[in-house]
């Protein structure tokens, strides 16, 4: 089955990563470079797509003091979606732009947009939620240059393209694709990572992405 966020890429292209601290494959990757990286992340995906982590407990974010502090964030609040640089986004809601930034610093989101969508149907995986936020990071700049706050945007209309490194917050191309219900009165940026005292409020407010993937 192909997602209306990625019309590219069916069912049959996913591959489960797994970033958890049970994983002892990353213990032997230099995370810190950005090439090593990747290096890493294609022995894994082979040419697949690589999909997961909404909620888990990664080890990856030691590679940026962005996530250091006195609690160190490591449970990650979205899904992301590991495909090659410049592969198109589609809007799998219709809305409008909340906001966007370029969250330039090492780690970070880099460019990023943030959709509002009034639910004016009920969606099966959201009940009784009257307003969604969705939040794409680590895209191209050319991405924010289509875009300006209050814009509106069709279901499966062209969104976004993947980002290449280092422009993307120096990742590893992927889609960080996030769901909220509350902004908490931010623009253009939403925590994506949280520490474990964290948890229970944003799980309150960051929803499962998948059901807007259309991933079996």
């Amino acid at each position: 089955m192909s997602s209306p966020l990625f019309p590219s890429i069916s069912s049959q292209d996913l591959f489960q990563l797994d970033f958890t601290a049970q994983n002892p494959y990353w213990k032997t990757v230099d995370l810190v470079s950005t090439a090593q990286f990747q290096v890493a992340i294609d022995h894994l995906l082979q040419g697949r797509v690589g999909v997961g982590g909404y909620f888990e407990p990664r080890v990856i974010y030691r590679r940026s003091a962005h996530f250091s502090g006195k609690e160190d964030r490591s449970i990650h609040l979205g899904l992301d979606v590991w495909t090659p640089a410049l592969t198109p986004i589609h809007a799998p809601l219709a809305g409008k732009i909340h906001s966007l930034a370029d969250n330039a610093h090492f780690g970070d989101y880099g460019p990023t947009l943030i959709l509002e969508h009034p639910v004016l149907e009920s969606i099966p995986a959201y009940p009784e939620v009257k307003t969604l936020y969705t939040l794409y990071g680590h895209l191209s700049r050319t991405s924010l240059a289509r875009w300006k706050a209050g814009d509106e945007v069709q279901a499966g209309e062209l969104l976004a393209w993947v980002g290449p490194a280092p422009e993307n917050g120096d990742w590893p191309p992927h889609l960080h694709f996030q769901v909220m219900t509350d902004m908490l009165g931010k623009s253009g940026d939403f925590p994506g990572v949280c520490s474990r005292s964290e948890m229970s409020f944003y799980q309150a407010i960051c929803l499962d992405p998948w059901p807007l993937t259309g991933w079996e």
